[in-house]
């Protein structure tokens, strides 16, 4: 993990204050955990998990996690996976 972060932020951006570096971290660091398979998930990621749970039981949510996904607000018919 730690030579995933730094090849993706250190070695690959220049940074002029240490807030950006950090700001940059925060995302990326985000962005990862939110796009990564577990096998504790049976290979899903987070979200897809989330998203297979509310499927068959919608009631034990207080709102549609399909809502919550970051992007743009657009209906796709085809999931696609990030794995």
């Amino acid at each position: 993990m730690n030579r995933t972060i730094k090849e993706a932020t250190v070695k690959r951006y220049h940074y002029d204050s240490h807030h950006k570096f950090e700001e940059h971290l925060g995302d990326f660091i985000g962005a990862y955990n939110f796009g990564r398979c577990l096998k504790t998930l049976k290979g899903l990621t987070p979200y897809e998990y989330i998203c297979k749970i509310w499927t068959p039981e919608p009631e034990c949510f207080r709102i549609d996690p399909t809502h919550q996904m970051p992007g743009l607000n657009t209906v796709s018919t085809e999931t696609s996976s990030l794995c």
